[in-house]
């Protein structure tokens, strides 16, 4: 990532209007940066840091193929695609996620995750295809399945090892904390999350190619019917891969041209997330005009009373 220069722009801003009159407003920061880590535009700062959140789970999953866990439990790209996801736990899901530990010879009991409100098993939990693949690796590399979450075991020393490298910085410099699901996650600048959503999308090693390929291959197992990162890939077809996180985060990465977008609600707003990446994605010429149409009557047009309006945009450095 370009050190030694701090790369900012006036903020975006995402207003809620109610038949026409603004209700309420959020404010949003983004960069965009190449695979060599590069920043290329900006709102807001480069150098804004946030929990990554969910977004870090394609980058997760390479423990997964880096060890031989896939072709050790004969484990394909459905799998991987769900191993990256934030799903919706529906049935078909659940059963995605026991296939993975099945396959491995996992009980689902062995799964830290929470068991979600309303559900009865933490298969349900939009969590568990990462927390398997995590199991998998422990249980193909005889590590203990019990302390899989803890920052200090193997398995997570790995993962981070892995991120590290991406980043090009010494791993002990990422700062951790723990997701809501109990699995470390790492606060990082938007430049640096662009940056591993560049490498993703860059088609430069073949194990990212794989997690790209699962991830787009497979959407509804990433997310969900209606879910942004689903509609998104679905509707591109390949073009572009795309994974949301908590609290107002949301990476997309431009397939084959190695470049990455990584957005931040400053209030953690999940509507105001879609409707910049939205916006943006028009601006980059990322989106066909019917596909940004069609995706803009789903997430920025609530209701017959409520739509949201951006103002504003990325800045060339």
């Amino acid at each position: 990532m370009t050190r030694g220069k701090r790369h900012s722009a006036p903020k975006i801003e995402v207003h809620l209007l109610r038949e026409g009159i603004i209700e309420s407003t959020h404010f949003v920061e983004a960069t965009v940066s190449d695979d060599r880590g590069r920043v290329l535009s900006v709102a807001g700062s480069s150098e804004t840091t946030a929990f990554v959140r969910s977004a870090l789970k394609p980058f997760q999953a390479l423990a997964v193929i880096a060890t031989g866990t896939l072709e050790r439990y004969d484990l394909n790209d459905k799998d991987l695609a769900i191993i990256c996801s934030s799903h919706q736990g529906n049935v078909e899901q659940a059963r995605q996620v026991f296939n993975v530990l099945w396959r491995a010879d996992i009980d689902p009991s062995a799964l830290q995750c929470p068991i979600p409100e309303g559900s009865n098993s933490p298969l349900q939990h939009n969590c568990s295809g990462k927390h398997s693949g995590m199991l998998a690796i422990c249980q193909q590399r005889n590590w203990p399945l019990n302390t899989y979450l803890r920052r200090s075991s193997p398995v997570q020393q790995l993962i981070l090892g892995k991120i590290a490298e991406l980043l090009g910085m010494p791993g002990d410099e990422l700062i951790g904390a723990h997701d809501d699901c109990g699995a470390p996650t790492y606060s990082m600048k938007l430049g640096q999350m662009a940056h591993l959503y560049a490498q993703l999308a860059s088609g430069n090693s073949l194990d990212l190619e794989r997690i790209l390929r699962s991830m787009t291959y497979y959407p509804t197992m990433v997310a969900g019917e209606g879910s942004f990162d689903t509609e998104l890939m679905r509707l591109t077809e390949g073009e572009l891969v795309s994974k949301s996180g908590a609290e107002g985060i949301q990476c997309i990465g431009r397939v084959g041209e190695g470049m990455g977008l990584a957005i931040k609600v400053v209030d953690g707003s999940k509507r105001a997330k879609s409707a910049v990446a939205l916006h943006l994605l028009r601006q980059m010429g990322w989106l066909s005009p019917s596909v940004a149409e069609t995706l803009g009557e789903q997430f920025m047009i609530l209701s017959n009373y409520k739509r949201l309006e951006v103002i504003g945009d990325l800045s060339m450095l």
